[in-house]
């Protein structure tokens, strides 16, 4: 029967296979394996790396001690310093570290026979929380030196920072699949995703508040709000998707002196309470949403741009608090958390994994947002000596820069890294073009200020 059937037909009723939102990076995670060894940091990035991240590493030994591990040639320093090594480095694998720590000075360890089966096996069995330790103790620090510098900021982030207490966006991330079919993975009858993340950062300086793991790649990012509320600090300003959108959270948020930004629902039900301002190209609502306990009145902002109506909420009801134009400027700073995972997956390479135990992925999780943190901490400093924004200046073309900078040095160039960075910043592409999508959101914003009341 079915050979009568045309077969364009059979195709149209062939029902499509949902498209993944994960995108994974199999050309980059097989490219990995055959680059080369790169050369060693420059003696600078070395004691940068190593005044940020050791001190943080040595308040951990008690910890690791009371945890019953035995001090072993493989401490908790000596694996700090070699996963750090591995990420900064780009290295393709355990089998070439095992040949550069035999033959070559990491950061602050010295040369020392170790095999591969012994730094294997300790990827997968030294505990990764010592590593989320060193994280948390060091971003207090990276947030201290930001705070310490004078760069200018974009006009609603100054805005911003100058009328809350904190102001932090958050998002989730899902890490990419186990390519190495080792152990338990061996007999899998596919590659596993290594799990979740999701970050909250400081929108001002873009480094990570809080960082958390989930090995569920499945979790929700609703699952993660208990821990995000925790984290928020009274009379701050927190910016999320609409992936976030929970009545009953959002009710919590207002209860705990917390303003929130989010984009609203296309089905969004809801009914209008006032009208603030109706204008040819913005609308403030005062509208109900939700019901029974979580019925509540927010703000609701729609903006007219391009043919195409934008739709943000947020529980600051009073517009001379929160103008609208600062709803629309502040959520499309939002994308900035992306940037950071890009810069941590991409980059970093955070979509390569080394080991398919979930300690392993954990060690190079923790690993990999300590260099972020002191990637970001770098790029501020030469963003202060060219009086620019952060957001004008390119991580990326910072951190691939410090190669001609360690050549630089190799043939005596006597100027610091920030300032070598600076003086050739339009060399290297530092700074950053202006790109046609960027005008048009600083056009949005304008757009808005001049509709609102």
């Amino acid at each position: 029967r079915m050979a009568n059937i045309p077969f364009t037909k059979l195709a149209k009723e062939q029902p499509k296979e949902k498209k993944s939102s994960v995108r994974h990076t199999r050309a980059i995670q097989r490219d990995r394996t055959k680059r080369p060894i790169t050369a060693p940091p420059d003696e600078e990035i070395v004691e940068r790396l190593t005044s940020l991240v050791y001190p943080a590493t040595l308040a951990q030994v008690d910890y690791y001690h009371q945890l019953g591990l035995r001090e072993r040639s493989l401490t908790l320093p000596v694996m700090v310093a070699l996963v750090l090594s591995l990420i900064w480095r780009q290295i393709s694998g355990v089998c070439e570290l095992v040949r550069l720590v035999q033959t070559e000075l990491l950061l602050w360890v010295s040369p020392l026979k170790v095999s591969q089966q012994a730094l294997s096996q300790r990827l997968c069995t030294l505990p990764a929380e010592l590593f989320g330790n060193i994280l948390s103790t060091l971003l207090p620090l990276l947030h201290t030196r930001w705070l310490g510098r004078d760069r200018p900021l974009p006009p609603e982030i100054a805005w911003a920072k100058a009328h809350y207490t904190q102001v932090a966006i958050c998002d989730g991330s899902t890490l990419d699949a186990l390519i190495r079919k080792i152990g338990l993975l061996r007999d899998a009858p596919q590659n596993p995703l290594a799990g979740r993340m999701t970050a909250l950062l400081d929108l001002c300086s873009r480094l990570p508040f809080h960082v958390w793991y989930e090995n569920d790649a499945e979790a929700h990012d609703q699952r993660f709000w208990t821990k995000i509320r925790g984290a928020l600090k009274v009379g701050g300003l927190l910016i999320f998707d609409l992936g976030y959108t929970n009545f009953t959270v959002f009710a919590q948020l207002t209860a705990a002196s917390t303003t929130f930004i989010t984009r609203a629902k296309r089905n969004l039900a809801y009914r209008l309470e006032h009208a603030l301002h109706r204008g040819s190209n913005v609308h403030d609502l005062i509208v109900w949403i939700g019901q029974g306990n979580d019925r509540q009145l927010v703000r609701l902002i729609e903006v007219l741009y391009r043919g195409r109506w934008y739709r943000y909420l947020t529980n600051e009801r009073d517009p001379s608090r929160l103008p609208a134009a600062y709803v629309v400027g502040l959520y499309w700073q939002r994308w900035r958390i992306e940037d950071a995972y890009s810069i941590v997956k991409r980059l970093l390479g955070l979509s390569y994994f080394w080991c398919g135990s979930q300690n392993a992925v954990e060690l190079q999780l923790w690993g990999t947002w300590l260099l972020y943190g002191v990637l970001v901490d770098l790029t501020d400093e030469v963003a202060e000596a060219l009086n620019q924004p952060f957001a004008a200046l390119s991580m990326e073309m910072v951190y691939r820069s410090l190669y001609f900078y360690t050549q630089a040095s190799f043939h005596g160039e006597e100027m610091g890294v920030v300032a070598y960075l600076a003086e050739n910043a339009k060399l290297f592409g530092i700074l950053k073009r202006q790109r046609k999508r960027h005008r048009n959101l600083r056009l949005l914003f304008s757009l808005t200020t001049a509709q609102s009341p």
